[in-house]
């Protein structure tokens, strides 16, 4: 016996083990015959435990089973013509209709199904139980019953399905609001790195321009390059990685004429890579972590080598320093954004296939890893095999 949901539903998907073979006709009609199964052998058990004569298990089942499955049929069948006939309505029905109409349907399956199975069975007709007023003595109540406790089977399951359409929907707010604060840390760790990064540009620039006109030149050109980049990633939910390089190499270029020789820098890129879609901003605070964590603490300096490439099923990001190390205390407090919210943030955007790995970057340095799954980025840019 079965019923039909809002979304046709079975029975069993109460089960949480049945629940793995998605949603169909065909597996509905496999699923009312194993339903229709346990319920013949739990009305046979109860049978054998009510009448103690000598009779086998298997024999009282047999008939049983084939009234079951008479009776289990005709309910789907039939509500599944109805929900064609009558166009959705009764997914749509709430209230009294909707149990007049769940229990009635089902009460003339069960009353047709039993009143047919016992008439092949002893050989009758089976309008012989209409006659012998078997029907409304028996048959009704019986059937009654039946369609009582199916449609008790149809709220538990409704009620299961809002449980988890709720429990989905909270999942998604969280997943949406942690995403929303790891981008406001992240604009919020901006706004307090920016004016520091622009009064010592502007004071550079200043302190250049009598005696180094051209490099003071060089340094606003770059830094109006720069500004421009940041201020569009800021504004962008999307970035390619070749916007986010060439934001990098921006900045650089500025720190460079006011470091001099102790600032080297290099790009290494697989072509296709530049073209990856990623999160705006992902690049530059590890970028920058590397120069006021690494380098600015050493006195000669060194070099940052900033990489992208593919790698496996992934796309391999990786800023490697010459600096510091992990034994140089940090160069400003507050500067740069943590691997823990970096981490964070990469898994609200992409989710747990995203990895961050700090490494010693040998003889010398540190060496941030980024690791983007390559079913996060645009497929068109992933290279064939």
């Amino acid at each position: 016996m079965t019923f039909p949901a809002a979304a046709p539903s079975h029975p069993l998907d109460l089960i949480p083990l049945f629940r793995h073979w998605p949603c169909s006709t065909a597996r509905n009609i496999v699923y009312t015959g194993l339903w229709n199964t346990m319920i013949a052998v739990l009305l046979t058990s109860a049978a054998l435990m009510l009448d103690r004569r000598a009779l086998r298990f298997l024999t009282l089942l047999l008939p049983v089973w084939l009234i079951s499955n008479l009776v289990g049929y005709l309910i789907h069948g039939s509500f599944a013509g109805l929900r064609r006939v009558l166009r959705g309505w009764p997914s749509r029905a709430r209230g009294m209709p909707r149990l007049l109409y769940h229990v009635g349907v089902t009460a003339l399956c069960v009353t047709l199904g039993v009143g047919t199975g016992n008439a092949l069975l002893s050989g009758r007709h089976p309008l012989h139980y209409v006659e012998s007023g078997a029907v409304l003595s028996q048959l009704v109540p019986f059937a009654l019953l039946m369609a009582g406790l199916m449609f008790l089977v149809l709220m538990a399951g409704e009620r299961r399905i809002q449980r988890e359409t709720l429990a989905a929907r909270q999942s998604g707010q969280i997943a949406a609001t942690a995403q929303l604060l790891a981008e406001a840390r992240l604009r919020a760790l901006q706004a307090q790195i920016e004016p520091h990064f622009l009064y010592n540009t502007l004071a550079n620039v200043l302190s250049l321009i009598d005696t180094q006109p051209a490099q003071a030149r060089h340094m606003l050109e770059r830094f109006i390059d720069y500004l421009r980049a940041s201020l569009t990633a800021s504004r962008a939910e999307h970035a390619t990685l070749g916007a986010e390089l060439d934001l990098a190499a921006a900045y650089l270029d500025v720190l460079a004429v006011r470091m001099g020789a102790r600032l080297r820098y290099r790009i290494e890129f697989d072509d296709a890579a530049r073209a990856i879609r990623i999160a705006p901003m992902l690049l530059q605070p590890i970028v920058e972590n590397a120069v006021m964590h690494g380098l600015e603490p050493k006195v000669d300096g060194g070099e940052i080598v900033l990489r992208a490439r593919f790698d496996a099923h992934a796309v391999c990001i990786e800023v490697a320093d010459s600096g510091a190390g992990l034994s140089a205390k940090p160069a400003r407090s507050g500067g740069g954004v943590g691997l823990a919210n970096l981490r964070a943030r990469l898994r609200s955007l992409y989710g747990h296939g995203a990895e961050v790995r700090l490494l010693e970057n040998l003889p010398c340095g540190m060496l941030v890893r980024v690791l983007l799954p390559l079913d996060t980025v645009s497929p068109s840019t992933i290279p064939q095999p």
